[in-house]
């Protein structure tokens, strides 16, 4: 089955969760369909959902027999005990021949190509693809289609489809996620339940109040987003290069899913058969009264700011088909001793590594490069989304830490959603300037291919999700001299990664790393809601706005330069009570997420880190004099086994 409009394909891509559903959209106006195995997909939670290899291979026999295509979802984050099975379901899909898989996880890429399989390949939006350059690395892997970004509007895909052979997918309909594709961590370092693994417990959907400046806005769910309605837009998706209509909903039934994909495949087949006299509000209605949120273009137009904030029925168990949310606010958990215990426990080895870490810090000013610098850390990371009121680190402020650095080494962040625009900017200072910096601090493919020419040592950011260590291996082979392990990996996993991988490590053991990046402004609340009352605040930054949920936790929010938006931890994280075991497993290096800190706990953070690790046997004692203003510290994703 093919469409086409002025030679270009057409395909609209419907979602199905299990085998009974599939034998329903199959016959439906759907050109092609995504599923999951058993194993490897994002969406995990039902285990009445998702197909067993048996039903796996027959979907592909009855799809193939209609003329339609099967795509298979291997599209979340590989553990080390995912591993363990990857081999031998890889070699069972290259027995029964799916279209494509969709992957996220840059180990699949890696193992298929290792085992020379034949096996063609998707990315999934989990990719976080922005930019042309990001396209063709993929496509120099074997990759044939972008699932791309749901922040990224038609009229920038369009830019990019004209560069490029490559296929383009578009999400058109369904359940939208606030964050960027793969870079909210907060379920899983709250839940151990990451939300690049298919666990997501959906914490950018509860209710919060808003404080800003001790002053009170009564919002409801102001990261709650409304769900993709592109129906009316058929046209301007395929101008914009689109071959793929992806509509989202594996969690959904047969007949809301039946009846969407055939208006979207009769609106596809008017506009084919009759351009001209096009009718684009045909069952607008009709879908819009079996809505389950309201509705929302995204950002196929533009930023859509409030407008894509939903409230209908959120927070009464009314969206999914079993009835229920997925989680209510819970506190982050305190460290605890006999948690630290238990974890140690875990990471204790008989192969003690006789290892001396560096430490690296990332900041958010001059001042506080110059603090890191006076306070003789190994690496000072520049980051490259700076929270405002500070401004982006100009030439000038970069040559002079560099110029001063000591015995420090200078390495400049680049942002981690990289438009082709910033890295024109980035191109030009780095290749016309002597700025003296030691390398770069990566961020995805896209600033390895670009900048890998350099000279410059190249360090992987978390925001590459690097989650075991075929994965850390083929960022190696791409040029990475170090690069951080994932904010989620718990701590079986972190010890398994420590072991196996070739690339050295870096951990992130204290501070605030971003638990969820969004291009939507949470800000703009405060500009056009009126404000309650005055309440008390506990964070130390007393101008940062607060996400207050309704345990009374504060989830602060800062914003960068760019107008992203960054969601920090309530508490602080903090690896101190194990650095000892976690340096004698290998890790390379600890790093110091220091964006949010004043100068003066910054200083006191990293002498206490220093200290720490020139005398390991100081950690428990140095963690209990830890003495500045914070809510609390947390082990985040490490608390969990």
């Amino acid at each position: 089955m093919s469409r086409y409009f002025n030679d270009q394909e057409v395909e609209l891509l419907a979602p199905v969760g299990n085998f009974e559903i599939f034998k329903s959209v199959i016959n439906s106006g759907a050109d092609a369909v995504y599923l999951g195995g058993k194993i490897f997909n994002m969406r995990m939670h039902r285990k009445d959902f998702n197909f067993t290899n048996f039903e796996l291979e027959e979907a592909i026999q009855i799809a193939h027999s209609l003329g339609k295509k099967v795509y298979i979802t291997v599209n979340n984050l590989l553990s080390s005990d995912d591993l363990l099975q990857a081999e031998e379901y890889f070699r069972y899909l290259d027995r029964i021949q799916p279209d494509a898989l969709i992957v996220q996880d840059m180990s699949v890429i890696k193992l298929i190509k290792d085992l020379g399989l034949n096996l063609n390949v998707h990315s999934s939006v989990m990719m976080n693809v922005h930019n042309f350059d990001t396209i063709e690395k993929l496509q120099k892997l074997g990759v044939t289609r972008v699932v791309m970004p749901r922040e990224l509007d038609l009229n920038t895909v369009k830019q990019l489809s004209s560069k490029t052979d490559m296929e383009f997918e578009y999400f058109v309909h369904g359940d939208m996620c606030v964050a960027h594709g793969a870079q909210c961590m907060y379920s899983g370092m709250l839940f151990g339940k990451s939300g690049s693994r298919g666990l997501c417990m959906k914490p950018c959907r509860w209710s919060y109040k808003i404080n800003k400046g001790g002053e009170e806005y009564n919002t409801s769910f102001p990261m709650a987003v409304k769900d993709m309605y592109m129906y009316e837009n058929i046209p301007e998706l395929i101008e914009a290069g689109i071959v793929s209509f992806k509509i989202e909903g594996r969690m959904r039934d047969t007949d809301y899913l039946v009846d969407l994909v055939n208006s979207y495949s009769d609106s596809i087949d008017r506009y084919i058969e009759d351009p001209i006299n096009y009718d684009r509000k045909k069952d607008s209605i009709k879908l819009y009264e079996s809505r389950k949120r309201d509705f929302s273009t995204a950002y196929a137009f533009g930023n859509p700011g409030l407008l894509n904030i939903n409230e209908r029925y959120e927070g009464t168990g009314k969206l999914y088909s079993t009835g229920k949310v997925f989680s209510s606010p819970m506190d982050e958990f305190e460290i605890k001793e006999e948690r630290v215990e238990h974890v140690k426990a875990i990471l204790e080895t008989h192969n003690k590594i006789n290892n001396k870490a560096e430490l690296s810090v990332k900041v958010n000013s001059y001042e506080s490069a110059m603090v890191a610098i006076e306070e003789g850390v190994d690496k000072v990371y520049l980051s490259g989304e700076v929270f405002k009121p500070n401004l982006p680190f100009n030439k000038k402020e970069i040559i002079d830490i560099a110029k001063n650095k000591k015995n420090s080494k200078v390495y400049l962040g680049m942002p981690r959603m990289m438009s082709e625009g910033d890295l024109s900017k980035y191109n030009h200072l780095l290749r016309n300037n002597k700025l003296g910096i030691d390398g770069l601090l990566v961020t995805s493919l896209g600033n390895i291919s670009k900048f890998d020419d350099l000279g410059l040592e190249l360090i992987g950011d978390y925001s590459l999700n690097i989650y075991n260590r075929i994965s850390a291996d083929f960022y190696k082979n791409q040029g990475l001299s170090l690069a951080a392990i994932s904010c989620e990996s718990p701590v079986k996993n972190t010890k398994d990664i420590l072991i196996g991988s070739s690339l050295p490590l870096e951990i992130i053991v204290h501070g605030s790393p971003v638990v969820m990046y969004m291009s939507h402004d949470i800000y703009e609340n405060t500009k056009v809601l009126e404000k309650t009352k005055n309440v008390e605040r506990k964070y130390m930054d007393k101008d940062v706005l607060l996400l207050v949920d309704d345990k009374g936790n504060e989830h602060p929010i800062y914003i960068d330069n760019a107008g992203k938006n960054h969601m920090l931890l309530s508490k602080e994280l903090c690896y101190m009570p194990i650095l000892k075991e976690l340096s004698e497993l290998g890790a390379k290096c600890f790093r110091i997420e220091a964006c949010n800190y004043d100068n003066d706990t910054l200083r006191k953070i990293i002498k206490s880190y220093k200290k720490a690790i020139d005398n390991l046997e100081l950690c428990k004692e140095i963690f209990n004099e830890f003495d500045y203003n914070c809510s609390g510290f947390t082990l985040g994703a490490m608390q969990f086994d």
